[in-house]
């Protein structure tokens, strides 16, 4: 699913990204949850995390791992009853984390 939903971005922004994995895991960590606690409704599935260092915030001395955008597999899931659905709940994930690995906070990003 991820591959499909990565096949479907426009390839001028796909073109963009560099160095940044991308893992499915089962379920978001504590540390995860702990992280998004402030920003999210806690009815809410976490679907997916960006780990990293945005473009933006970024100096040229600055030693970096490879970023990692997370899609948690659980949560998919759960939200979606058939599999277009998943699909499409991980492309919107992806696009939105790729946001965050943009610079975008949450709400420059329509949701």
């Amino acid at each position: 699913m991820v591959d499909e939903a990565l096949e479907s971005l426009p390839k001028r922004f796909a073109d963009l990204v560099e160095n940044v994995l991308i893992a499915v895991e089962e379920e978001p960590t504590a540390e995860d949850l702990d992280s998004i606690e402030d920003d999210a409704d806690s009815d809410s599935e976490l679907l997916g995390i960006y780990r990293g260092v945005a473009l933006t915030e970024r100096t040229h001395d600055m030693p970096l791992l490879p970023d990692e955008i997370a899609i948690f597999r659980g949560p998919i899931n759960r939200v979606a009853s058939t599999r277009e659905e998943a699909v499409r709940e991980v492309r919107e994930t992806v696009i939105h984390e790729l946001g965050h690995y943009f610079g975008l906070h949450d709400e420059e990003m329509p949701h």
